[in-house]
């Protein structure tokens, strides 16, 4: 894997020289901008809006618009000259539990390479105290103009590194949460538990982008001539936003996760016990039921306490006799 960046991890007085390598990669398909009615490719020309002319890229460079709408030309040495500690070293300044690190700062993700024989020992020195540690290294960096904050973890036997959104680029959730107050059932929650139990275990790698297959089997299509491929059974967006049984739903939801997990019928049973339980049986037969066997029931404790009673009378005769 090719480097896109070579500098060093300050650890403490220890130096180690790395490589920076991308650790994820895109598989999204892109598409082109054309003229649809000749299929001529959209291009887009950089022009300068006071000479109304076309320039080339060596003649573009960086400017700063002030709130005045002046510019105000930056060039790369100007930028070279900012006492920037983290120019070329990834600076380690903590050492954190991994659960501190909020998932919503995740950003791009690198491999750190040792670079070269010298960095090998100091590299693997690192690798085995963030392993012993149990915990994650917070650092700063510079890459792509601008400094950026890192997170350091051990994947296999590599040191990764997370880029992470500095704290104050992460957007406070106000207005997003539900206005209405809603009450969930235990028996809801229950239901929410065992779906979430049945989906629990997942194979990763078993994981992929269906949307990408979709879109390459419809180009192979248009390739080879071949018509429009059918239609999906069920249409875009059929089935939302329509107002649903949500118990109903959750039942069905883990009867289907347990079908397709090989489960037999009897752990289904479990469910219409946790209905009962929270209460959430609908008037109808079973309701009759139970106030019919009370009622046979009450006659029956009356017929007896009436056999109980002239037993009891007939013993005292026969004792005055």
């Amino acid at each position: 894997m090719r480097s896109i960046w070579n500098g060093a991890i300050s650890f403490g007085l220890v130096s180690i020289p790395i490589k920076l390598v991308n650790a994820t990669e895109n598989h999204s398909i892109s598409f082109r901008q054309i003229h649809t009615e000749d299929g001529g490719r959209i291009r887009y020309r950089k022009v300068c809006e006071l000479e109304e002319k076309e320039v080339s890229t060596a003649e573009i460079g960086k400017g700063y618009e002030d709130a005045d709408g002046s510019i105000i030309p930056i060039t790369d040495e100007d930028l070279a000259a900012l006492p920037l500690p983290t120019a070329k070293t990834i600076e380690i300044v903590a050492f954190v539990p991994a659960a501190s690190i909020d998932p919503l700062q995740m950003d791009a993700a690198y491999y750190l390479s040792a670079n070269g024989v010298p960095a090998a020992k100091p590299y693997t020195l690192l690798r085995e105290a963030l392993k012993r540690s149990e915990k994650v290294a917070l650092a700063k960096f510079a890459l792509r103009g601008r400094e950026r904050l890192g997170m350091l973890r051990v994947v296999d036997d590599v040191i990764a590194m997370h880029g992470l959104l500095w704290p104050d680029e992460i957007r406070r959730p106000e207005g997003v949460a539900p206005e209405t107050d809603v009450t969930v059932r235990d028996a809801e929650l229950d239901l929410a538990d065992a779906l979430m139990d049945t989906l629990g275990d997942v194979d990763m790698e078993s994981l992929h982008d269906d949307y990408r297959e979709a879109v390459e089997s419809m180009i192979a299509a248009k390739v080879e001539g071949g018509g429009a491929l059918p239609e999906s059974e069920t249409a875009p967006g059929e089935g939302r936003g329509k107002v649903i049984d949500l118990m109903a739903a959750l039942e069905k939801s883990v009867q289907a996760a347990k079908e397709g997990r090989g489960e037999g019928e009897g752990d289904a049973k479990v469910t219409p016990i946790k209905r009962a339980r929270g209460k959430t049986a609908s008037a109808g037969k079973k309701p009759a039921a139970k106030k019919k066997s009370t009622a046979s029931t009450a006659t029956k404790k009356k017929t007896a306490a009436k056999k109980t009673a002239a037993k009891k009378t007939t013993p005292r005769k026969r004792a005055s006799a």
